[in-house]
């Protein structure tokens, strides 16, 4: 377990990692070596029955509570995670992983290739949502955990709890899947595109061969700037910036007038220090690759199932809109499945589920007791 301490304002916590061999792909290729970067918070109890997995989106990674050493800022779920919060730590086990393909400590196109001594780049696999759950759970399995008494997560870590529903139905006792969505639509495509067609225009990707030379740091911040519209809805972004214009003038064309375009290239800025350019590639195709369905329809695969599900989403998220929940809910439903829908009232867009949380956290902490009541 993490090792914590705790000051009187702040709660530590180190990452871990758990590496295995010879890891079979979806597409059959095999990645010699596999290290998967965790955290966990809170204790697990003598029958390893309280373990909760937190699924992160697209750009996050393991932190997703309390503080590292030497940073300011708590980990990206932090006012979710904790004693008292809505996954509490003072009574459940809660766990968060870096995804294979990622670059946050686990095996990525920017891991060193022990074949070759060399950064995968594009050597690495194509990966699937799939894949990452698989990965995970030989986490679980080497934490000793036969069954999580909760999986949750939003966006693509929605989609990665209700792939874990469909390849491991027998160690999930519950599952929160929120603003996500079974399948990506061709719009949800079609902005993914947007973003890996900014990353390779760069000169600098150089077919992703860029690790000894210069990062592609203008398409990679284009790829966030594009990102983080779909995130926001019109009215955040009106409430936050309106039409104002910055204090400081720049005498350049094309400078960034209006505060949101300052916004969002400060946003593109911080992104390229901390995200690798293939991966966003990797895990973004990923996503897009994504039908837990396989094709059939969704209900089929849920009539296994013996979890109860809370499915949340938000009024003004436009990238994964209500009805794509609402297509989860309605599978659970012919499959008799038990399933809570719960659609939030907030303004923040795709972002909600990070921002308002007061809300959600009402929502997750009943239903959590409702499992408790029959769990075991």
């Amino acid at each position: 377990m993490s090792t914590v301490h705790s000051p009187p304002e702040k709660v530590f916590v180190t990452a871990q990692n758990f590496s295995f061999e010879n890891f079979t792909v979806e597409n059959g290729e095999i990645l010699p070596v596999v290290n998967i970067a965790f955290e966990t918070y809170g204790k697990l109890n003598e029958r390893r029955s309280n373990a909760i997995l937190i699924q992160h989106a697209f750009s996050g990674d393991a932190h997703a509570a309390f503080f590292h050493e030497g940073e300011h800022r708590p980990g990206w779920w932090d006012n979710m995670i904790g004693p008292g919060k809505a996954f509490d730590t003072d009574r459940y086990f809660v766990i968060c992983s870096n995804v294979i393909g990622g670059c946050a400590g686990s095996t990525g196109p920017s891991s060193l290739n022990p074949l070759t001594g060399k950064q995968y780049a594009l050597e690495f696999p194509q990966i699937t949502i799939k894949d990452m759950v698989t990965a995970q759970k030989r986490l679980i399995d080497h934490l000793g955990i036969e069954k999580l008494y909760c999986v949750a997560g939003g966006s693509m870590g929605g989609m990665q709890v209700l792939q874990w529903l469909v390849s491991f139905p027998e160690a999930v006792l519950s599952a929160i899947p929120i603003a996500t969505t079974a399948r990506h639509s061709p719009q949800q495509i079609a902005f993914n595109e947007v973003g890996r067609q900014a990353i390779m225009a760069d000169p600098k990707w150089n077919s992703g061969n860029y690790y000894e030379l210069e990062i592609p740091r203008s398409g990679l911040s284009v790829a966030r700037m594009v990102g983080h519209i779909t995130y926001m809805s019109e009215k955040s972004m009106a409430e936050k910036f309106g039409r104002r214009t910055k204090s400081e003038q720049d005498s350049t064309k094309f400078h960034a007038d209006f505060e949101v375009e300052g916004y969002l290239r400060n946003r593109g800025d911080f992104f390229v220090r901390r995200f690798d350019a293939n991966s966003y590639l990797y895990i973004s195709k990923a996503m897009d690759l994504f039908d837990v369905s396989e094709g059939r329809h969704l209900s089929e695969k849920f009539y296994s199932l013996e979890a109860k599900l809370l499915v949340l989403a938000f009024k003004s998220d436009w990238l994964y809109p209500a009805y794509q929940s609402l297509e989860i809910v309605s599978a659970c439903k012919i499959s008799g499945v038990p399933v809570t829908y719960v659609e939030i009232e907030a303004n923040y867009g795709h972002d909600s589920f990070l921002v308002e949380t007061q809300r959600q956290s009402q929502l997750v902490r009943h239903f959590l007791s409702r499992v408790d009541e029959t769990a075991y």
